[in-house]
């Protein structure tokens, strides 16, 4: 089984090496690279194009990494999730993940943990998904812990999804029930979520792991504008699925959000 791992980025430069890296670092799983840049300024075609060049198999790779393949672009286009799209188009993996320009993989198995649950010969699935944990900065210290394990399908109308960057989907998934919307600025991932996995009712298991790590910030909490904008198209997201579904109904996910600030995991 091959994995693809998509990354957008733009002006990451000093993040993205990180993230190149956990996935290089996988063991035991056939492994495909795909990097979207959007056609940055600062550096980042440089850092991707260094890794590129220097990139030489970590000393159990010959051995336990059946084949890590990468590639990249860079180029102009409309935004985070029109590039996830192209990189959705170039993968030729079994299984599609998608990995942020400032986040990594947890440890070097988590791949081979994913590719496990769908080969296994007991179980047919669709996707699997997991836990995140959030960092400050370069500290390793988690600041938060997002656990999926209490996640619902019905929970969608309340704005509770599983972690967007530990949801991982066979191809025939995007094939079948389409890519990211264009028409969204930040929730785009949560309509998606919404289409596969509640409204199409995919098959899923939970992998009770942590599976990402990520730096505190980015585009959805960047001050309460961006907060009420992610809330508003969560909202259209549930309607446009045919779900009933009203801004109040956001704020109770955020008490969940506290217990994950107070209930660290390590």
């Amino acid at each position: 089984m091959k994995i693809s791992l998509i990354t957008a980025c733009y002006n990451s430069a000093e993040t993205i090496r990180d993230a190149l890296e956990s996935v290089a670092a996988q063991r035991g799983v056939e492994v495909e690279q795909i990097v979207v840049d959007g056609g940055s300024a600062d550096g980042t075609v440089d850092v991707i194009r260094k890794f590129e060049a220097e990139r030489i198999p970590l000393p159990h790779c010959a051995t336990e990494t059946s084949d890590y393949d990468f590639r990249w672009i860079s180029e102009k286009d409309n935004g985070m999730y029109d590039a996830l799209n192209k990189g959705i188009r170039m993968a030729t993996g079994d299984v599609i993940g998608i990995l942020n320009a400032d986040d990594r993989l947890e440890d070097e198995n988590v791949l081979a943990d994913i590719a496990r649950l769908f080969d296994c010969s007991d179980c047919s699935i669709d996707a699997v998904y997991g836990d995140i944990r959030f960092v400050r900065g370069e500290s390793d210290e988690t600041a938060r812990y997002y656990s999926s394990k209490a996640w619902r399908p019905w929970m969608h109308n309340w704005g509770y999804m599983p972690a967007h960057p530990t949801v991982y989907v066979r191809r025939e998934v995007f094939e079948k029930y389409g890519p990211y919307k264009l028409g969204y600025d930040i929730s785009a991932d949560f309509e998606w979520m919404v289409r596969i996995l509640c409204r199409a009712r995919i098959r899923t298991t939970y992998l009770p792991r942590c599976l990402v790590t990520m730096r505190l910030g980015g585009k959805s909490t960047a001050g309460l504008k961006a907060m009420w904008r992610l809330n508003c198209e969560n909202v259209r997201a549930n309607r446009e699925n045919g779900y009933f579904c009203c801004l109040p109904m956001m704020v109770p996910k955020y008490f969940y959000k506290i217990l994950g600030y107070l209930f660290k995991r390590h």
